[in-house]
C-alpha cells in the first residue's frame, strides 16, 4: 500500500474515498442533526478547506523531490487542488534551497491551507471531477 511513507495512487484514491464517505455519513441517521456519538456534524467533520489543505500538503511533500508533479487524477486531486499543489511545491522548492528542509515543510502547511481557504472562498470545486 505505501512505499517509503508515500501512498500509492490506488491507496490515495481509496483513502480519499474513505474520507469522503466518512464526511458524508457523519451527519446522517439522526433526526436531531447530531451524530451517533452525540456531537454535531460540524464537530465531527472537518471543513472542506481543511481536508483540501491536508491532501494538498501530503501530495506536495510527496512530489517535492520529484522532477515531475505527476497526474492529479492518480493523486485523487481535483484540478483546483492540483493548481494549489503546483504553486505550493514551486515555493517549497525555492524555500528549501534558500532556507532548508524545515522551512520548506512549514511553508507547505501554510501555503496549502491558504490556497485551499482562498479556493473555497471563491467558490471551491465546481461541477465535475476536474474542478
Amino acid at each position: 500500500m505505501a512505499t517509503g511513507g508515500v501512498l500509492s495512487p490506488t491507496a490515495a484514491r481509496l483513502l480519499a474515498l474513505a474520507i469522503t464517505a466518512g464526511v458524508s455519513a457523519a451527519g446522517c441517521g439522526s433526526p436531531s442533526g447530531s451524530t451517533p456519538a452525540g456531537g454535531t456534524p460540524s464537530e465531527t467533520a472537518p471543513p472542506p478547506e481543511a481536508l483540501c489543505a491536508r491532501v494538498v500538503a501530503h501530495w506536495s511533500r510527496a512530489v517535492l523531490d520529484s522532477d515531475t508533479y505527476g497526474d492529479y487524477q492518480s493523486m485523487g486531486l481535483s484540478n483546483g487542488q492540483y493548481d494549489i499543489l503546483r504553486t505550493v511545491v514551486d515555493a517549497a522548492r525555492a524555500t528549501r534551497e534558500r532556507q532548508g528542509a524545515r522551512a520548506a515543510d512549514a511553508l507547505i502547511d501554510r501555503q496549502a491551507r491558504a490556497g485551499c481557504v482562498r479556493w473555497y472562498r471563491s467558490g471551491g470545486p465546481g461541477e465535475g471531477p476536474w474542478s
